[in-house]
């Protein structure tokens, strides 16, 4: 198929409009009359994913986080975002990024199904058009109460994690819980509003930890990418339903950091 039917039907189901007005998504390099045959997910686009694609004979990229944010004013080989566009180009392989349209559309579905999340509502909604709210994150019930070293525990057995952090008294029941992947503490607000016990997130700093157990809510913090690896798999998944005939390849699982 041609890259523009892969392309409009991808936006018909994760619509840019969705996206955050200082977003960047759809597609950022490429020639979408190409025809493609095999796609290449994954969360971010370094280099590694850039080689690994290559190898894997893809026609087409799809990341979660976009490589470029903003204006550039030079493409060149001396940074790292040019040497990657220039090896796009000089490969043609399309490169496509959908990242707060995904988050609302997909992510936060998903990672409340993770959690097995029931009753759920909208975290923080961003547009009420249509049959129901749309926008950040989930909130809803627990399977069962638990302590909150026991939420954390269960948040890294779910995610598949090997650690998380955790703000709030080890000994404190937890029945609610938001999640809002990838960055989210700009949300603590609304999972106070909403009655969370617990708010499960990435990036969590030390003062915005503090200050939530201060105003009464737990927090779990199981990384950006802890909480957000998980796209590719579920991209596949959905691409594969719709498209059989596509291969679809996902780049190898592997934090950016490590833990000594």
């Amino acid at each position: 198929m041609k890259a523009c039917e892969l392309i409009s039907w991808l936006e018909e189901k994760y619509s840019p409009s969705f996206a955050e007005d200082w977003d960047n998504v759809g597609l950022l390099v490429g020639n979408d009359e190409k025809e493609v045959s095999h796609v290449f997910l994954a969360l971010d686009l370094t280099e590694e994913v850039l080689s690994q694609a290559e190898q894997a004979g893809a026609d087409m990229i799809i990341t979660h986080h976009p490589m470029i944010f903003s204006g550039i004013k030079k493409i060149n080989n001396h940074t790292f975002t040019g040497r990657k566009i220039i090896k796009l180009i000089q490969k043609d392989i399309l490169y496509y990024a959908m990242h707060t349209n995904y988050d609302i559309l997909g992510m936060a579905d998903l990672s409340a199904g993770y959690l097995k999340l029931t009753d759920t509502k909208v975290l923080s909604v961003t547009n009420k058009e249509g049959d129901k709210p749309e926008g950040f994150g989930r909130v809803g019930k627990l399977p069962k109460k638990m302590s909150l070293l026991e939420c954390a525990r269960y948040v890294k057995t779910c995610n598949g994690l090997s650690d998380v952090r955790f703000y709030g008294n080890p000994d404190r029941e937890i029945e609610t819980a938001a999640i809002c992947t990838g960055s989210g503490k700009s949300m603590i607000k609304d999972a106070i509003r909403a009655g969370a016990d617990v708010y499960v997130t990435g990036d969590i700093d030390h003062h915005t930890g503090i200050d939530a157990v201060a105003e009464g809510i737990a927090v779990i913090d199981a990384g950006h990418y802890g909480t957000e690896y998980i796209f590719a798999d579920a991209l596949k998944k959905v691409l594969l339903e719709a498209f059989p005939e596509l291969s679809v390849t996902c780049a190898e699982v592997k934090s950016p950091y490590t833990v000594v």
